[in-house]
């Protein structure tokens, strides 16, 4: 499987904010989408600090 887990990265701490992430979509307003393998979404404001598909991660910063 190719999905990954989404984390924030908020005072050096990595935060959970999505585990399964299948799509990764940028928005217009500079957010991103992100949607689950069930279908469940959520919008994410910051950017992309690191992707690592190997180890099924995705890094946000705000």
């Amino acid at each position: 499987m190719c999905e990954a887990n989404a984390y924030l990265v908020k005072n050096g701490e990595e935060i959970l904010l999505m585990k399964s992430v299948d799509v990764v979509e940028p928005e217009a307003d500079g957010t991103f989408r992100l949607v689950g393998i069930f279908g469940d979404q959520m919008t994410v404001k910051g950017r992309i600090k690191r992707m690592n598909l190997v180890d099924h991660r995705i890094l946000f910063e705000e």
